[in-house]
């Protein structure tokens, strides 16, 4: 009897470290990849179809939910993609929708966002993401009365305006393989990181909209980890606040050229402009292993110290 009872003491050790090295070994294939906001940004170009990267029109910061795996049915990828000095980032909600009834703030203008309907993986192993591109812009009526005690341009109510075509970003063959291959324990410790970079193209004729906006919209460069303090004392070559920081992706204008020679009547570089009317959005972006549904800080995570 005694040696029955150890028998099934013993059994039932060896079933609990079973069920835990599954648990764990599923756990870490099941393993999604979840998106780091505080270094994922986008770049944004004017040109052509024989030269798309004509002009560097702006860089942007990216945020949202990324939830990737090998399983790409319950995959998803909801981007929202806005200039670094404006605060969408405040008011979405990790599925990049605005709540109902929200008022933009003053430094609201532009924003796209990005939702993903279909991911798939094509013929020559490129991941293949179908969804809805978003472009929400805001406009504020201004009045200006001349008057003896004009005190400046009066601006009215905001207003939203929002456009949706459907659009597809392509990413490498590298980020097909990486993304679909399981994840064992050891293979965790070795990808801290997945960094995967994809683009989509945007013809005028299919969203005039979207190149109007791009090019009428200040975009500054884009930040880590970005603070920003008053000097102590403020004199005649005050210039604002004094900012701190790590950049992470800022406009590069190769088109402009400083001329030969330099005159009374020198006004700045010289710059070719863009050729054609297609907009390239190019999605730089950083992702982070974990083993379930990434924690709301992880997804969303950007710097409000601006």
């Amino acid at each position: 009897m005694k040696s029955l009872i150890i028998r099934m003491f013993v059994l039932s050790i060896v079933f609990t470290v079973m069920v835990v090295f599954i648990s764990t070994v599923a756990s870490a294939e099941d393993a999604i990849w979840s998106l780091d906001s505080s270094t994922s940004n986008a770049v944004l170009f004017q040109g052509s179809a024989k030269n798309p990267l004509s002009l560097n029109t702006g860089v942007a910061r990216v945020t949202g939910k990324v939830s990737l795996g090998a399983d790409l049915d319950h995959s998803v990828v909801d981007l929202s993609i806005f200039p670094s000095d404006e605060d969408w980032g405040l008011a979405l909600t990790l599925e990049s929708d605005l709540p109902a009834g929200y008022v933009p703030d003053a430094t609201d203008h532009t924003l796209l966002t990005f939702k993903s309907k279909r991911i798939l993986k094509t013929k020559d192993g490129r991941l293949e993401l179908i969804g809805d591109l978003i472009l929400t812009r805001v406009q504020r009526s201004v009045t200006m009365v001349p008057t003896e005690a004009y005190a400046g341009p009066v601006y009215g109510d905001p207003v939203i305006h929002t456009e949706t075509r459907e659009t597809a970003f392509f990413f490498p063959t590298s980020s097909s393989r990486a993304l679909s291959g399981p994840l064992t324990p050891a293979t965790l410790q070795t990808k801290k990181s997945l960094e995967l970079s994809g683009s989509t193209r945007v013809n005028y004729e299919n969203f005039p909209q979207l190149l109007r906006a791009i090019k009428d919209t200040n975009w500054p460069a884009v930040v880590k980890d970005e603070q920003c303090r008053m000097p102590s004392t403020i004199g005649d070559d005050y210039s604002g606040a004094r900012c701190t920081g790590t950049v992470i992706a800022a406009t590069n204008n190769a088109s402009c050229q400083m001329p030969a020679s330099v005159g009374d009547d020198y006004s700045g570089p010289v710059c070719t402009p863009a050729a054609g009317n297609q907009t390239t959005i190019i999605l730089d972006l950083k992702l982070l292993p974990t083993g379930s549904e990434p924690a709301v800080g992880m997804l969303s995570a950007i710097s409000t110290a601006r």
